[in-house]
């Protein structure tokens, strides 16, 4: 398994279930910081048409392209369902935020071989190791 900076080195698209339109919570301010550092973000949440110039999606499995890495902001509970999801369209990673744990979430991903994190902040794991990805390279 891949340590929360490989998966990060690593990855390209980030859905992120649970983006908030409201500036002032960690589930609008953290993706906007991976966004700003270059990463393609993809929120998704059923009660937004658009965040950050970017389309919103309901569900995970409505994403129209490949997601490398599932980012969680959802209650501990909702973890299982989402990690389900993303295991159904393919995500090589999960990673659920600082403060969400899910033992069950956590077997699911191993049981289908992906990347799993939990009860960590990305935007941290991605200041401290100094990481910014170049979109025009890609």
């Amino acid at each position: 398994m891949r340590t929360p900076q490989q998966i990060l080195e690593q990855s390209i698209t980030i859905a992120v279930v649970g983006a908030s339109r409201d500036p002032r919570k960690p589930s609008h301010t953290v993706p906007a910081q991976m966004l700003r550092h270059g990463w393609r973000v993809i929120p998704v949440n059923p009660n937004i048409d658009e965040l950050w110039e970017q389309r919103t999606y309901p569900l995970l499995a409505e994403i129209p392209e490949p997601v490398d890495l599932v980012n969680v902001f959802r209650p501990s509970e909702d973890a299982v369902e989402v990690v389900r999801q993303a295991v159904e369209i393919g995500a090589r990673a999960v990673w659920l935020q600082l403060g969400i744990v899910s033992p069950e979430a956590r077997e699911i991903a191993a049981e289908a071989g992906i990347d799993y994190v939990e009860d960590q902040c990305i935007a941290v794991v991605r200041a401290q190791a100094g990481l910014t990805r170049n979109l025009e390279r890609q």
